[in-house]
């Protein structure tokens, strides 16, 4: 799997990554308890979630339209260049009436970051070649694991020594340093397309409907893409469920706080560091979907046995953690399966407007699911309601398994008719 970093383009383009969600968890870190401690106010914390939410449900699609439009490193440097500045912001943040730049620095940055996003995972392919998209995609995850055990310390080292601002300043460095990693990018970056037709400012405006439109055709028209498309929604929702019930759960459930939460968080982020290895390196022959399916009923299944051991054995936070470890393999299958299979089952032109109608779908849903989790899980507990979320995983899993092998089906009868 590493050889695949040793393609100098992707090796950039990786660390370069590495770096910005370095100083993303710093930011996440620091940033609610600053919202927290200058408002003492949950309701002004969760407004940050909203925040960056947002965009996602209003400029995801869209977004993914120019990304199909524009060269793609040119769009991933000028996003970092932009990002830099927007984050100098933070530190005239210093009493409870200021706190509303905090949200228009969230939301900024989320809306820049629905171009980002797109770009990067369009690009991909060209950088690597279909055959070593999956350790490519491995390796992705590896990088989100890495600056996940690192970046939440660093960050709070730095906040408690110089602040928000510090932290701030800290990850704005981070966004002109991977700039000037993806400006090294040598491969060609522009999409796949006919040249562009001149047109008047309604022609132009018409075009950029017609082109959305041709994007959500290429989802409607693809069985895989479908698939990954429907578990992902299901996952999507799931993660608003989490949000809320999790926190209740540790607290409730394990009568733990924020250290015990901290150390789950840490298992399975080394639990990913450890499939990225395994996937990347065993799993590369698997197809994308069958990986992504599988993945989903791992995840699952797993999940269900952190969130009900509990109530059937009294083995502490301990035996939490080791299966936090543990679900760290499938979830990387799943996320792993999932990217490669939207990047292979779309062509080059379209991969932006796919990967941007992703993001509105999931943030749709996380949406939905954040505003009704709090109330499902007053109604029938934590556990109950994280135990739906896994059940739903295992079957969502399942039903694509199955969709997978019709397909597998259909293809093989259409052959031996054509034969």
């Amino acid at each position: 799997m590493l050889r695949v970093l040793r393609r100098r383009d992707f090796a950039l383009l990786w660390f370069a990554g590495l770096i910005s969600i370095v100083g993303d968890w710093m930011l996440s870190v620091a940033l609610p308890i600053a919202v927290y401690r200058l408002t003492d106010s949950a309701v002004a914390t969760g407004g940050l979630v909203v925040a960056r939410l947002l965009p996602s449900l209003l400029l995801g699609s869209v977004a993914g339209v120019f990304v199909d439009r524009w060269d793609r490193k040119r769009t991933m440097v000028l996003v970092n260049l932009l990002r830099a500045p927007t984050l100098l912001l933070l530190p005239l943040v210093d009493s409870a009436g200021e706190v509303w730049i905090v949200f228009v620095v969230a939301f900024v940055g989320s809306a820049l970051g629905q171009f980002f996003g797109p770009a990067e995972n369009a690009l991909l392919p060209t950088l690597v070649g279909e055959e070593d998209l999956i350790p490519a995609n491995a390796l992705n995850i590896l990088n989100n694991n890495l600056a996940r055990l690192i970046g939440p310390a660093l960050g709070g080292v730095v906040a408690g020594w110089y602040g928000l601002g510090g932290v701030a300043a800290a990850d704005s460095a981070t966004f002109l340093v991977a700039a000037a990693l993806i400006a090294l990018i040598a491969s060609p970056a522009r999409p796949h397309r006919g040249a562009p037709k001149e047109a008047s400012v309604g022609g132009r405006w018409r075009a950029l409907r017609e082109e959305w439109i041709g994007g959500m055709r290429v989802i409607r028209r693809s069985r895989g893409l479908g698939i990954v498309f429907a578990v992902s929604a299901i996952s999507g929702f799931g993660e608003g469920l989490i949000s809320a019930a999790f926190p209740v759960y540790v607290t409730d459930v394990l009568d733990g706080g924020a250290r015990e939460a901290g150390w789950l968080m840490s298992g399975q982020a080394i639990g990913g560091f450890i499939g990225a290895f395994f996937v990347g390196s065993w799993a590369k022959r698997m197809p994308p979907l069958r990986l992504f399916a599988w993945g989903a009923i791992g995840t699952g299944a797993i999940d269900l046995l952190i969130f009900t051991y509990p109530s059937v054995l009294s083995a502490g936070v301990w035996l939490g953690v080791a299966l936090f470890v543990v679900v760290g393999l499938p979830i990387t299958g799943f996320l792993t399966g999932g990217m490669t299979a939207l990047q292979s089952e779309t062509d080059d032109a379209h991969r932006g407007r796919v990967f941007g109608a992703l993001n509105t779908t999931m943030a749709f849903l996380m949406i939905v699911s954040a505003a009704i989790a709090g109330f499902a899980t007053d109604r029938f507990g934590a556990m109950a309601v994280l135990s739906f979320d896994s059940l739903a995983y295992v079957v969502s899993g399942l039903v694509a398994l199955r969709l997978i092998g019709g397909a597998a089906v259909a293809r093989s009868a259409r052959s031996t008719a054509a034969t």
